[in-house]
């Protein structure tokens, strides 16, 4: 049977880090938090568990994860988000995968927590993660603020049954207060890899980002939920290409 380090990257994750810890405590054979000097006490709550913990200061959300993943002791890695659990479908799935390891990565499905509703559609479910993976098999990319783990060319990735459950805004506040700051750090972002932001991609893109959203992934289905993430989707599109096009007009003075 493989040995298998679990992976956290934390910043003030208090409100659900229990439950993250919980879920792992029976399926990994150690636990890892990479913690970017929390205030509350996201540390303290570590200490209830048998957690090696970490502090390194924040490097970028996928440059953070690939340093959390050199600090694992084994060659196995399931990598989580402190707002994140296994569910138990997922957990089962996980130790039957530990006693006959296929695949370099396996992918699973993450179901998302909104408002305390758990959502079907919208763009958000299935929710679809690599987050169990060999380590060398590949690397965390991605432009800032979203993250992806890629397997390395002509490497296969197998299925897992089960979900990843994500409590991603507690209220609607929260979510347009997160819109704004991502919305921030992606147009930063890129501009520093040199994307062009013209005013077919300002006005188009949110236009497409929420047609797509609402009608053809079915996030009508969500109902209010559903409206309301859409709408979000429209205007973190909007703002993240009017915020480019800003960075580049400044570039010019």
């Amino acid at each position: 049977m493989i040995k298998l380090s679990g992976v956290i990257i934390t910043y003030n994750e208090q409100e659900h880090l229990r439950k993250c810890l919980s879920s792992l405590v029976d399926i990994v054979d150690e636990i890892i938090v990479v913690d970017s000097y929390s205030t509350d006490k996201t540390e303290e709550i570590c200490k209830e568990f048998n957690v090696t913990f970490v502090q390194q200061k924040f490097l970028g959300y996928f440059e953070q994860k690939n340093f959390a993943v050199t600090q694992a002791n084994h060659d196995y890695i399931l990598s989580l988000d402190g707002d994140e659990a296994l569910s138990d479908r997922l957990k089962t799935s996980i130790l039957e995968l530990k006693k006959e390891w296929k695949h370099p990565g396996y992918y699973c499905n993450r179901r998302n927590n909104y408002c305390g509703k758990w959502i079907r559609f919208s763009d958000w479910y299935p929710d679809k993660k690599l987050r169990l993976f060999k380590k060398d098999s590949g690397e965390w990319k991605g432009i800032n603020p979203h993250d992806t783990y890629k397997l390395k060319p002509k490497l296969k990735s197998g299925k897992l049954k089960g979900d990843i459950l994500h409590w991603i805004y507690r209220d609607y506040d929260e979510h347009k207060e997160k819109v704004e700051h991502f919305s921030t750090i992606g147009a930063k972002s890129y501009f520093e890899l040199n994307i062009s932001a013209s005013l077919f991609k300002v006005y188009f893109r949110p236009s497409w980002a929420f047609f797509k959203a609402y009608f053809l992934r079915l996030g009508i289905l969500d109902g209010v939920y559903g409206w309301r993430i859409c709408k979000q989707t429209f205007i973190t599109t909007y703002l993240k290409y009017s915020k480019l096009r800003q960075h580049w007009k400044n570039s010019k003075l």
